[in-house]
Parts: C-alpha cells; structure tokens; sequence
C-alpha cells in the first residue's frame, strides 16, 4: 500500500503558505478525502509545478502547484521579478494587464505587490482589457517587461499568465526556461517582501491605443452592416469604439455574448473555431441581414470572420482570413516582410513574392511571429493575426477585425463580397485549401512513440499522393530552431505537419492541399473546391489508417 505521508505533509505545507482562504479551504477538503483514500484528487493536485513555459503559465483555477492560484502566481511574479532584475531591469517598470475571467483582478494584484516589493514600479491597466492593449501598453510605456492575466480562449475553470518582455513580444528560449529555473528557487512566499499594488495606469493609454489601431483604416466606404460578438470577453468596448473612431456604424453586437462573463453561459467552449461557438451571431446575422459576422475570443487577441454564402452564413478559415488581410495590406502598398507560422497555408509566401516583398516562415506562435525582422504582416491559422506590428507585436483581434470589415466594406461599394476577392486570389495562385487533424491518446508516452514510429516510417503516400520528402524539425535548419515535428511534402504542392500540440494530449495534422483553377467553363473556383476537399478527406483517411492506426 502506498504510503501517502509524504504527500500529505506536502500538501498541509502548501495549505498553510496559502493566502486565499477558498484555495486553502478546497484543499483541506481534499487531504480528508485522502486521508479517508480517496487520493486521486491530492495526488493529481501535487503530480508536479504547473509548468512556466514559452506561453507563461495556464491550468485550471484550484489549490496546489499543479493548478493557477495566488501561491503558483506569486512564485512566478517574484521569478519574473529575479530574472529582469538579474538581467539589468532592477528598477524598471513592469505594466500588468488582466482579463474577467475568475480571480484575474485578484493575481494582477499579487503581480503588482511582488514586483513593487521587489524594487519595480509596477503599472496595473485601468480595468479588464484586451491582451493586444497590454502588448501595446508595454512599448509605450517603455517598461522593461509585461504581464497579462488571461487564458484566452480556455475553457471558464482556467486561467492564466502570460509574460512579454520589453520589446512587446512574448518570451522564448532562454528566456523561459531562466524564469522558470527562478521561480524554482523562489522559497517561502511569507518571506517576500511585498509593497503596494502599484500604480494605476490613466485612461489615456486606453485612448492611445484606440486612436492607433483605428488610424490603420484609411479614408473609403464605411456602408457595411456589421455583426459582433466578444464571446462574454473584454473586447466589446474597445471594438466598438476603434470602429466609431474610423467611420463605421455601430455594429449589432450579440446581446447574450456582450458582456464580460468568466462563466461564458452560452457556448461549451469560447473559443470562435469551436462548433456552436459562433450560432447566435450567425443567427443575429440572418434576422438583421447583415453583411458580415466578426467575432474576437475572450481575451481578444484572436479574430473570427464569417460571410455569407449560397448555403446560409460559412465561418472563414485563419487562413483565408490572413490571405485577405494580406492582400489588402499589399493592396495598399505595405512593405516588409510577411511572415506566417509552419502550420499554416504556404499562399502568403507567394501573395508576398508576387508583390516583390519578402516571406519568412516561424514555429507555431506570435512569440515567433512577433520576432521576424522588418515584420509588415504576421498571422498564424488559429485566428491571429498581426496587422500593425510597429505598436503591437502579438496577435491582435481587434486591428484585424477592423481591416477585414474595411475590406469587406471596399467589396460591398463595388458589389461584390469577401469571398469573390478569395476567388480572385485562387485564380492568380491556386486554390490552397487547408484543414487539421487531431488524434487523441489516453496515455500520453503513446505520443513520442507516435511520433518516433513516423520518423523511423514514414508514409509513401498519402491521399495519392506521393510523399516526395520528409523534415524532421526537432533537427532545426537555417530558418528554424529545433521544435517536435514533421514536415511531409506531397506531390502537386500539397502539405502535411505532424506535432504534438502544446496544451492537450493529442498530436496534430495540418494538411495543406493546392488545386489550379480552371476558367468557369470547367467549373472554375467551384470545382477547384470540390477537388480539394476530396483530397482532403483522402489524406486524412491515410493518416488516420497508416499512420495512426486506424
């Protein structure tokens, strides 16, 4: 029989450490459970450090070192504040913003006495805002680094902690792994001095920010009848007024979804891809008959588009909307370098040559995006989108929402819609379709050896389609650092990478599929579609066959 002292007094340690009464209470409830044998709960609790990674923290709300609570958050605050202070920011400003989900307001606090006990002056945001306004907040304050307290599109039970440094980029390598090797020997937190919460950040950066994202919108037609949800987040207001601010009429916003909720009571997910997640706009979209439906998630950093078609109303993919966002920015003469995750479409490398301006491709997040020198436009499939990168140098949902709606108002005064400009994109190169994949594994040591297995085999062919060579990335290259995955190049220009994701036990397939169109005699766009789709779906069929066994 397992002898649970040694877990029990692990956990009454961490139960007297803990400032917040309900974290604490919930875990004293949880030793008597265990101490009557039911330990799984305890146990899960305490299986390890809620990990500090490249994204910062994030986990389910709940006491022990495995969850987010005031005990993990301000271990982490006074690392973050051990690194800048080693690394020649003593002293400096660190500004923390914070979303409505569950005890964020409550950790920006911890945040902010850390960092003034710790020597920094620390800047707290006004009230709940969208991340891209602390992104943004950090350059112009000049501050040696950032917080905001989100888990973005997270399901209500999480919460989290993600950290920029003063560039206004997320962290990577090193970085990460140096404050999380201080948040390690972080010891008692009743022996770290604590000073007051800081100083609230005035209005006027709130403004600035408003002013700078509309001002991307140039002088054209505004006659557009928009759609909105914030998904119960934080990004209502400000989308409001950054759409006022550049002409546009007030859009009809979801009445259920407007306001900020951390219990997000009408979607299972609030998530904008997640099926459902987006019906009650749609359905606001109909009754109003509305020209276009735009959506942020909750801590509106991300931007959902959808339009209306023969069928009904279809939700865009990320990257059709980062290949209209990039033809508008090249439209207008945007140059710099266009860059977008591996994982997404290979059409924007193209769209930038056929401009004369460069491509770059990155690892999967804007903590890679964000970096690319000379950065014009950045986006990555999963909804974000970088679209004004001298301010804000993250994915921000807000900017790009306000450009798609300008574009889509541009279409509309020469009477046509978004997806006609698609079409005039697969015309000039092809029709790149996109989808995913995810295989899910109950025991997650099935995952390297997945992953192992594809290396040492990898397919001949998939979907008919001749695999004509295979990258390994965890080996890195010129363009690349090293990252756990798979690159499969098909013949006719189709794509496929396989990666464990980063958050859920699954690993992922991101399928890319090109098919030319024909002119309307043979069916144009339309057939192109069909073809691709069937393509698709035979890929999928060989991964989910050979490659995953079954």
């Amino acid at each position: 029989m397992t002898d649970l002292t040694p877990l029990l007094e692990c956990a009454r340690a961490w139960a007297a450490e803990d400032p917040d009464e309900q974290t604490r209470t919930e875990l004293e409830s949880v030793i008597a459970a265990a101490e009557r044998g039911e330990q799984t709960d305890l146990a899960d609790r305490f299986a390890g450090t809620l990990e500090f990674g490249t994204a910062g923290l994030r986990g389910a709300l709940g006491a022990g070192p495995n969850r987010m609570n005031r005990v993990v958050v301000t271990r982490a605050a006074a690392g973050l504040a051990a690194y800048l202070a080693d690394t020649g920011h003593r002293g400096g400003s660190v500004v923390i913003g914070f979303d409505a989900r569950h005890n964020s307001d409550v950790f920006a606090r911890d945040t902010a006495e850390i960092m003034t006990g710790a020597g920094f002056k620390a800047l707290v945001m006004p009230r709940t805002l969208p991340t891209p306004l602390l992104a943004f907040a950090i350059r112009e304050l000049g501050c040696a680094a950032g917080v905001m307290v989100t888990a973005s599109h997270n399901p209500p039970e999480d919460n989290g902690y993600k950290v920029y440094l003063g560039d206004g980029s997320q962290i990577v390598p090193p970085a990460d792994v140096e404050i999380a090797g201080r948040i390690a020997a972080v010891g008692p937190i009743a022996d770290l001095p604590r000073g007051d919460a800081g100083k609230l950040v005035g209005e006027e950066i709130v403004d600035n920010y408003l002013d700078t994202a509309a001002g991307l919108a140039e002088d054209g037609p505004r006659d557009l009848r928009i759609v909105y949800t914030p998904l119960h987040g934080v990004g209502g207001t400000t989308v409001a007024q950054v759409l006022e601010t550049a002409g546009f009429d007030a859009p009809d916003i979801v009445a259920e979804q407007e306001h900020p909720d951390p219990d997000f009571p009408t979607v299972a997910f609030p998530n904008p891809e997640e099926p459902g997640a987006m019906d009650l706009a749609m359905a606001l979209a109909a009754q109003t008959r509305a020209d276009i439906v735009v959506a942020n998630d909750p801590d509106a950093d991300r931007c959902a588009v959808a339009v209306p078609d023969a069928h009904g109303w279809r939700m865009l993919r990320g990257d059709e909307v980062g290949a209209l966002l990039a033809h508008h920015l090249l439209a207008r003469g945007r140059t710099g370098t266009y860059a977008n995750s591996i994982v997404s479409s290979s059409l924007l490398g193209k769209m930038a040559a056929a401009a004369g301006q460069p491509h770059e491709e990155t690892l999967t997040g804007f903590k890679w995006i964000g970096r690319v020198e000379d950065l014009a436009f950045g986006y990555e499939e999963a909804l974000g989108y970088c679209c004004d990168p001298e301010h804000v140098k993250d994915k921000d949902g807000v900017s790009a929402l306000l450009l798609v709606c300008e574009l889509a108002a541009q279409a509309k005064a020469a009477g046509r819609g978004l997806i006609d400009i698609l079409d005039d994109i697969a015309h000039e190169f092809g029709l790149h379709a996109t989808d995913q994949l995810s295989v899910r594994f109950d025991d997650l040591s099935d995952i390297p050896a997945t992953m192992d297995r594809l290396r040492a085999t990898p397919p001949t062919s998939l979907g008919g389609l001749a695999v004509e060579r295979m990258e390994d990335l965890s080996e890195g290259s010129a363009q690349l650092p090293p990252t756990d995955g798979l690159r499969y190049t098909l013949a006719e220009g189709a794509r496929v990478i396989v990666r464990p994701s980063g958050t859920e036990p699954k690993v992922k397939c991101y399928l890319e599929v090109v098919v030319p169109v024909g002119d309307d005699a043979d069916g144009g766009v339309d057939a192109a579609r069909i073809s691709a789709a069937g393509r698709l779906d035979a890929i999928k069929t060989d991964l989910r066959g050979s490659a995953f066994g079954g």
